[in-house]
């Protein structure tokens, strides 16, 4: 079974940011880095992520 993945702007978009906040903050430490596709190298991030993306935004 192939694991589903997320991109920039649709983890945006469940955190009610945009896609430039999104990235800023990752350019900051405010977020980690995500995982990146090893063939074109865009973020790849899990439900997962989205759920401590979440809770380090303050948005459970």
């Amino acid at each position: 079974m192939a694991r589903s993945y997320l991109n920039a702007q649709q983890v945006a978009q469940k955190l009610g940011i945009s896609k430039q906040t999104l990235l800023r903050y990752e350019k900051k430490g405010i977020f980690p880095e995500p995982k990146r596709n090893p063939v074109n190298k865009w973020r790849e991030y899990t439900e997962g992520d989205v759920a401590r993306l979440r809770t380090t935004l303050g948005r459970i």
